[in-house]
């Protein structure tokens, strides 16, 4: 290939580019939103990708914690087979965070003045503890936002014995050993042993807890049945870095499944959008490649060509979405993700796109190449019988324009599809976005459908039955269900989980249930779907736990909606707890009447000196899913706009001699005007109700499966509201009409003289 026809090649690649800035500006931005939203999704899914690796390897983290009551030896547990180190023993007591006159749990732990080489908090802000301060803490990070500790503030805890204790946060920390305040709670505080024999200074109010830090991590369960073997009854409870690990990324995985099933969609409709485009110009230039072909261009050349030319959009827009997916995931989601995505599906996201990219812009180039020189090149549009639409709108007498519209609107089959299909694509994920949009208001509004009928939590400092006539005295609440929690070693005694005795039998505490029923007998329960997964039981199976060393065999006789620990939580009622273990509540849920301000009553029951907590909505921990479904809806107006540029100028094109012929039959400059407008609206109208009416069937299956994945279970999923979905179609429609208005409104008063073809 000779030097003089590189540069022909390349100057008519960069003329044509430069003919429609707006149309490749387009494409770039949208394959650029593609690509962003699958390198978002691949680093929130990715498994290395958790914030539990980075604290957990950067921290050289223990893969079991141990609970005890009194500290065990060190040496016989680093002795087992399996274990290559221990952290601890630690002393942990518990104590009330006094503020502002709310009082929260928190737990305080002993640690050294210097960090452990196992089981290492990363001190974030401040400093570590230092014995010139005995006074001075270290807060869980997480913890100290939800309360607002910040270094240098000075708080009260009150111990068991009731006496209080002033203490200055020294510094913030995070740790791979513990999950994010409030789902794994209490909150966490290190404090030097000193300060903690001065909160607490019995004993017997403690516990102990020790790490353990395996060679092989997927030995854990082993490792901790011989662990208690080893112990011999004295594990009050066990912790694991699967446990950790689940916790921190409940919340990654629901952004990034929907940022995924987002981004594929939107990959495919994009492929569909540049084949469509591609073609299109391939159509409106046959004159121009034919021309060339006389000239001595071959196929090869015109098929090379035209990949240059579009292929540089594609590619512009892979390396720009490459480079927003980093900073998004380095910057802007800089609390979530600790490690960027590795290279391995960096890549592949980047070679997959191409390769989705290049197959979509060859077959309208190969097509582009076999364009017959200047004598064969056909310059009218492909004639033929009236299609089925053009026929019905002739059956029920629609204006001539409208019928010319629907005639032209099925000239060319496969654009005509590829128009179809590239707006129904985007129209079915936009209908997703808007049920799980649905889903969170629901989620907001009608939390007790959740599986969180209590609003608010008291836990006062001393239990009695007055504290539930106390809160049952204020207007606004309804219901105040006795409770208490306990962590409970499951079958096999390889993990905790969590035990929750809320409600009587007599007075069962308002669960959702989706499958089976609540318990209304001794010796029943109700659980959530992850526990049912991981104990791999079924409604009506019984099945055995450990509650601080006493057994609870119960029979599952229902499933519930729960949003907390994944779903790893039974529920039994509080009289179904042996007697050893028939402590007094040591919190009351609290049902609020319907339409009620839980911060307002919150305030009330504040005022009385009662410790009152407003229970986490999961909306609030997944609020940042409506700004992801914003963006997403962007970035497929982007694609639909391509689709509808790209039909209307082939509309045009296929009809702008037709348009003087029109004039001449009598056509107003208006009704020329609605012939094109409905040619374009009519392919909009189809694929955007096609897409609403797939998206509208498929979005609540969706939303359950993955709210099955995550351990709430299926029963959460709702569908975008009929008004809702109708206003988005109405849009959606109306601005599709808008987008072929314009270049119609131009065609049709421009002055076209007639001539012969």
């Amino acid at each position: 290939m000779s030097h003089s026809t590189t540069v022909a090649e390349i100057r008519w690649v960069r003329a044509d580019l430069r003919a429609r800035r707006a149309q490749g500006l387009l494409t770039v931005l949208a394959v650029a939103g593609i690509v962003t939203a699958l390198i978002t999704a691949a680093t929130l899914l990715e498994d290395g990708t958790n914030p539990w690796r980075g604290l957990f390897v950067r921290g050289n983290g223990a893969h079991v914690w141990i609970h005890t009551k009194d500290a065990p030896d060190p040496a016989a547990l680093r002795s087992l087979d399996g274990v290559t180190d221990v952290a601890g023993p630690y002393r942990s007591a518990p104590a009330t965070l006094a503020q502002g006159g709310k009082k929260t749990p928190v737990a305080l732990q002993e640690m050294a003045a210097v960090l452990p080489a196992v089981g290492r908090p990363l001190v974030r802000e401040g400093r570590w503890l230092d014995p010139g301060s005995p006074d001075g803490v270290v807060v869980e990070r997480s913890f100290a936002r939800a309360t607002g500790l910040r270094p240098g503030g000075a708080f009260t805890v009150i111990g068991l014995n009731g006496a209080t204790h002033s203490l200055n946060v020294v510094g913030l920390a995070e740790s791979g050993d513990q999950g994010f305040y409030p789902e794994w709670a209490p909150g966490l505080a290190w404090t030097l042993e000193g300060t903690l024999d001065q909160v607490e200074p019995a004993l017997g109010r403690s516990e102990s807890v020790t790490g353990l830090r395996l060679a092989d991590p997927d030995d854990t369960s082993l490792i901790v049945q011989r662990t208690i073997t080893k112990l011999a009854g004295q594990v009050q409870r066990v912790s694991t870095w699967r446990e950790v690990q689940a916790s921190m990324e409940l919340d990654n995985r629901l952004l990034g499944v929907l940022l995924g099933l987002f981004g594929v969609a939107g990959l495919v409709a994009a492929a569909l959008a540049i084949a469509n485009a591609t073609g299109g110009r391939v159509l409106s230039q046959q004159r121009d490649i034919a021309t060339l072909k006389s000239l001595g261009f071959t196929r090869r050349q015109v098929v090379r060509m035209l990949l240059a030319e579009h292929g540089t959009l594609g590619l512009a827009g892979i390396a720009l979405g490459v480079l927003c997916g980093r900073l998004i995931t380095v910057y802007a989601l800089a609390e979530t993700v600790v490690v960027p995505l590795s290279s391995a599906p960096l890549l592949a996201i980047a070679f997959g796109t191409v390769l989705v990219v290049l197959v979509a812009i060859w077959l309208p180039a190969w097509r582009g190449g076999r364009t017959p020189p200047i004598p064969a090149a056909p310059v009218a549009p492909p004639r033929g019988h009236l299609s089925r639409m053009a026929r019905l709108a002739l059956l029920v007498r629609l204006p001539p324009a409208l019928v010319l519209g629907a005639r032209d609107a099925f000239t060319r089959r496969l654009p005509a599809l590829l128009t179809t299909f590239g707006l129904a694509i985007p129209m079915m994920m936009i209908t997703i976005g808007l049920g799980c949009w649905a889903t969170l208001d629901d989620f907001e509004r009608h939390p007790e459908q959740v599986g969180q009928a209590a609003a608010l939590t008291v836990r006062p400092g001393s239990l009695t039955s007055g504290v539930a006539n106390t809160a049952l005295a204020d207007p606004d609440v309804v219901a105040a269900y006795p409770g208490t929690e306990a962590d409970a070693l499951v079958p096999g005694q390889t993990r905790t989980v969590r035990t929750r005795a809320i409600g009587t039998i007599t007075d069962p505490y308002p669960f959702t249930v989706v499958e089976g029923r609540s318990y209304h007998e001794r010796g029943e329960a109700v659980a959530g779907q992850g526990l049912l997964d991981l104990l791999n039981v079924r409604i009506g199976d019984r099945t055995r736990l450990t509650i601080g060393g006493t057994p609870l065999i119960v029979r599952i006789v229902g499933r519930v909606l729960e949003p907390e620990q994944d779903g790893e939580v039974l529920s039994v009622p509080l009289d179904n707890l042996a007697p050893k273990d028939a402590l007094p509540p040591r919190f009351y849920g609290l049902v609020l009447r319907q339409g009620a301000d839980p911060a307002a009553v919150r305030a009330r029951l504040q005022a009385q000196s009662l410790e009152v907590s407003q229970v986490v909505n999961p909306a609030d921990r997944l609020s940042v899913i409506r700004v992801i479904i914003i963006a997403l809806v962007g970035v497929l107006a982007l694609l639909g706009l391509g689709n509808l540029l790209t039909a209307s100028a082939l509309g045009l094109r296929d009809h702008a001699l037709d348009l003087a012929v029109l004039k001449a039959m009598g056509l107003t400059p208006r009704q020329v005007m609605a012939t094109l407008v409905t040619g374009t609206g009519l392919l909009a109208v189809i694929g955007v109700g096609a897409g609403a009416v797939a998206g509208a069937l498929v979005s609540s299956g969706l939303i359950d499966l993955q709210g099955a994945a995550s351990g709430i279970g299926a029963g959460i999923g709702r569908s975008p509201a009929p008004a809702t979905l109708l206003l988005a179609v109405l849009t959606v429609v109306g601005a599709a009409l808008l987008v072929a208005l314009i270049p119609a409104r131009r065609a049709a008063r421009a002055r076209i003289p007639v001539t012969p073809r």
